[in-house]
């Protein structure tokens, strides 16, 4: 091996496994994690130990690749029984609400700080949605109302799309040439074919991966990931938005009869990851100490408009019409989280090289710092102010699925988690349906042949045999029996 690939090599593991000893240290802290790896880039670069990058084309590729694999992850572990009441909200706010955000920050920029407007709209942009990353990252550590979450996670995973797409048409030489209404219809192209060929993927690779038994459970993880990703590539082949096509393609397929379910969404929670240490570690290299300390004051002020005025605004413009309590709106507003996405966007217009592009992007690293050093740590006690944080609240039950497919059947390893009202339940009140049966129960390390008169108890590893005719039947009864307890069926639970 050549002695500069093996030092590249060297490198990058050695950053990797120093980001990832970060995490412990962000939880012990309280620091955000997306700041250490920002850190760790600052600290390696020109003005730590010296390494020298400015290769904005290559960071603008690689940064759009990692965004497209955390959105991915968030449409895998994103549950549709969550996001599907909510789906309105997070459509608005993804659409008006961005517009809205855009209009006063790209107003600001250009009153305020002097820029053309061309420069003022891409700031607006950029910041003008919230980061799916730094959401992800930052609320599904907190127990948080779920409504509200599922809310911001939705937004986050969707609109990204509509930024990026006017960026880069705020970046092209179209834009001198394009009018409002020929921009909106582009925009509007964009998310729909993105929309199409993400939704209609994500079935395929559903009804693929739920009937086709693969030798080895580890190739489950690697073609759920590619088929997300192919999503995202054949978006952009076509001129549509491949982030739009990556969030919903993982949403489709996360929500099928997605085989050794855990497996695979560890695995996708892995790259992710990965995909933000990379890109913080990246950005952090990117930045230039030197002209930093210009930027504060500007981004101050940008800040304070995109906080206290843009995103209220937006929000509650957007919310207002649904009635959602003032507290979710006030919650909502405030957890407008910013992360890679602004810095990862700004490489653009600076590859096309827009004017004052350069001074954007370093208005923007300022202000993701700023921001998320105010913003996130303050989130658990604004939610626990408004009564939206619930300490203890009960979880979904896990099921996962290995196909067994010579016996034209599947085993399911199901988990009673905390607050789960399997507690309690004997073997015979469950009654699953005919062809299922619970096989095994591994309780405190020890497995137990089960009778009929055995009962669950909080911790308890289940493992279901199913033929896969009534398998949905007894995922379902499952479910019902955890939300509702031994008598569901008689409330009206269905479990679906």
């Amino acid at each position: 091996m050549d002695e500069s690939v093996n030092l590249i090599l060297l490198v990058a593991c050695v950053l990797l496994l120093v980001s990832v000893v970060a995490v412990r240290l962000s939880h012990r802290t309280g620091l955000p994690v997306l700041l250490v790896y920002l850190g760790i880039g600052l600290a390696v670069g020109e003005a730590g130990l010296g390494i020298e990058f400015s290769d904005y084309e290559l960071t603008a590729d690689l940064g759009l690749i990692a965004l497209a694999v955390i959105l991915a992850e968030g449409g895998l572990t994103t549950r549709w029984s969550r996001m599907r009441p909510v789906l309105p909200h997070a459509l608005v706010l993804a659409t008006v609400g961005v517009a809205i955000s855009v209009g006063v920050v790209a107003a600001a920029g250009h009153y305020l700080l002097g820029l053309e407007w061309r420069t003022a709209v891409i700031l607006g942009a950029v910041i003008g949605s919230t980061d799916a990353s730094a959401v992800f990252s930052v609320l599904r550590r907190l127990p948080l109302d779920t409504r509200v979450a599922a809310k911001l996670e939705a937004e986050s995973g969707l609109n990204d799309a509509p930024v990026a797409v006017l960026v880069v048409l705020a970046s092209s030489p179209a834009w001198q040439t394009t009018s409002v209404w020929a921009g909106l219809g582009q925009i509007g192209y964009e998310l729909l074919a993105g929309a199409v060929v993400g939704l209609a993927l994500g079935w395929a690779g559903r009804q693929l991966l739920a009937r086709v038994a693969l030798p080895t459970a580890g190739l489950y993880p690697l073609a759920g990931l590619a088929l997300v990703l192919l999503a995202y590539s054949a978006g952009t082949a076509l001129h549509a938005s491949g982030f739009m096509a990556a969030y919903l393609a993982g949403l489709v397929l996360g929500n099928g009869q997605l085989p050794h379910r855990r497996t695979v969404l560890g695995f996708a929670g892995s790259m992710a990851l990965m995909a933000e240490v990379g890109l913080y570690v990246l950005l952090g290299l990117l930045a230039s100490p030197e002209r930093l300390p210009d930027a504060v004051g500007p981004a101050l002020l940008v800040s304070a408009v995109a906080v206290l005025v843009a995103r209220p605004l937006a929000v509650v413009a957007s919310l207002l019409p649904f009635r959602v309590p003032w507290r979710e709106q006030l919650f909502v507003s405030w957890a407008g989280l910013r992360g890679a996405v602004p810095i990862v966007l700004t490489t653009i217009p600076i590859t096309e090289q827009v004017a004052g592009a350069e001074r954007v992007l370093d208005v923007v690293f300022v202000l993701v710092v700023l921001l998320t050093l105010v913003q996130a740590p303050t989130l658990p006690l604004l939610g626990r102010r408004l009564r939206l944080v619930h300490a203890g609240q009960a979880t979904e039950v896990e099921v996962e699925v290995a196909p067994l497919d010579q016996m034209r059947a599947d085993l399911l390893q199901v988990r009673v988690g905390p607050g789960s009202r399997l507690h309690g339940v004997y073997v015979e009140e469950l009654r699953l349906p005919p062809g299922a049966h619970v096989t095994l129960i591994v309780r405190d390390g020890k497995a137990v042949v089960p009778g009929p008169y055995t009962h669950f108890v909080t911790g308890d590893q289940l493992l279901v045999v199913v033929s896969s005719h009534v398998r949905d039947r007894a995922e379902a009864r499952l479910r019902a029996v955890d939300r509702g307890g031994k008598l569901a069926r008689w409330t009206g639970e269905t479990g679906a």
